[in-house]
């Protein structure tokens, strides 16, 4: 099965040895997002409400850029830094997914890159 990289400037460019996502048949493999502004490259910092949204905004534009929306995605993880941060996250979350909602695992993590409080991956099944 041949591997389709998936680039999108609407996402921030990946900070290390690794694709923003990766297309291999139907299954489209997210990295995961942390909340990055793509386009002044800057950090979001004003508290994990807004850091969850700009990790799915980022999510949602890989997604589409491989044709796919998120109504697609079968399989999410959450990584928190603080899992007393769970329901906030949970909340925003609930509100970009349609149903049926995607499997997920979340799992409170001693240090993620840059200090972020939440990261996401994904992984979508295309048309």
């Amino acid at each position: 099965m041949k591997k389709q990289i998936i680039q999108t400037a609407n996402a921030p460019a990946a900070i290390g040895p690794y694709s923003q996502a990766v297309r291999a048949g139907d299954l489209l493999f997210v990295s995961g997002q942390i909340p990055l502004d793509p386009k002044s490259g800057e950090l979001i910092r004003t508290g994990v409400a807004d850091e969850t949204k700009k990790v799915l905004e980022n999510l949602k534009a890989i997604i589409e850029a491989a044709g796919g929306t998120l109504a697609d995605v079968v399989k999410t993880t959450i990584f928190l830094k603080d899992m007393n941060s769970f329901s906030v996250v949970n909340e925003i979350y609930g509100t970009y997914f349609p149903q049926p909602y995607p499997a997920r695992a979340t799992v409170e993590v001693a240090r993620l890159p840059r200090d972020v409080n939440v990261e996401i991956e994904a992984i979508a099944k295309l048309s």
